[in-house]
C-alpha cells in the first residue's frame, strides 16, 4: 500500500465509526456475560501485555470485555507512524461510537490511565451504568497543579478507581485530599507505579498486584451489572 493509500485508509478509520468484527476491536470472556468496554491509555495499543493480563483475567471471571483502538492509534498502526492522542472529544466520540455498536444493554466502561479518565467524562452516557479507572492520570507528573479530574467532584455513576499508592500521575496522600463524588470510590494497589508494579523491597510482588487489581475490578463490574 503506498503512503497516500495508507492515508486514505486511515481518514476513513478515523472518520467513519467502528465496525463489528473490526480488527481493531477484540473480545475476551463469555458473549453473555456483563460487558465491560476496556480503553487504551495514550502510549500503548489494546493489545499491550497489560490490557491483555486485565482482559484475560476479567474474562476468567465470566465477564465479557470488549477492547478497542482508538482514532489516533489506529493511524499509527496504518501509516507505521507516532501520532499524539486526539483530543478529549475526538477519543469520546469513539468511545461513543463503541457503545453505541457492541453494547445492546447497559454496560461498564473504563480503561487504563487515558482511556478511564476518557470513561469518566461519559458518567452521563444513558447505556453507562459505572465507571472503572485503572491508574487516572489526575495530572502530569510532577505537575499536581495542572488537575484533569475535577468532574469527579460531580460523579454521577458508580465510579471505581484503582490507583498505585506511588502513582506519578496522583499518588495516595495527593488522591486522599482530592474532593470526591460520594458516587467515587478509590482501592489503592500496594506500592504500586502508574502499571501497579511494587518495588521489590515492598514485599509485593506485580503478579499479586494484577490479581488484586482484577479482583477488585470483577467484583465492582458485577455488582454494578446486577443494580437495578
Amino acid at each position: 500500500m503506498t503512503v497516500s493509500q495508507n492515508r486514505a485508509a486511515s481518514k476513513g478509520m478515523i472518520d467513519n465509526e467502528y465496525q463489528p468484527n473490526s480488527e481493531y476491536v477484540q473480545f475476551n470472556g463469555p458473549s453473555d456475560g456483563p460487558v465491560f468496554i476496556f480503553a487504551h491509555g495514550a502510549g500503548a495499543d489494546m493489545t499491550h501485555e497489560f490490557m491483555d493480563n486485565i482482559a484475560c483475567g476479567l474474562a476468567a471471571t465470566g465477564i465479557r470485555v470488549i477492547r478497542f483502538n482508538f482514532p489516533y492509534m489506529i493511524r499509527r498502526a496504518l501509516e507505521a507512524k507516532k501520532f499524539p492522542p486526539d483530543r478529549a472529544p475526538k477519543l469520546m466520540a469513539a468511545f461513543e461510537s463503541v457503545i453505541r455498536h457492541y453494547a445492546a444493554q447497559p454496560v461498564v466502561i473504563g480503561g487504563k490511565s487515558m482511556g478511564g479518565r476518557i470513561a469518566s467524562l461519559l458518567n452521563q452516557h444513558h447505556q453507562v451504568k459505572g465507571i472503572a479507572c485503572l491508574g487516572f492520570p489526575f495530572h502530569p507528573p510532577g505537575k499536581p497543579e495542572k488537575q484533569k479530574g475535577e468532574h469527579l467532584a460531580i460523579c454521577e455513576r458508580p465510579c471505581l478507581i484503582l490507583q498505585g499508592e506511588r502513582d506519578t500521575f496522583g499518588c495516595r496522600e495527593e488522591v486522599t485530599a482530592m474532593a470526591l463524588s460520594p458516587q467515587v470510590q478509590v482501592v489503592y494497589v500496594p506500592d504500586g507505579d502508574h502499571s501497579f508494579k511494587p518495588r521489590k523491597r515492598s514485599g509485593h510482588t506485580e503478579q499479586d498486584n494484577l490479581a488484586f487489581v482484577v479482583e477488585k475490578l470483577s467484583e465492582f463490574i458485577w455488582s454494578t451489572h446486577h443494580e437495578k
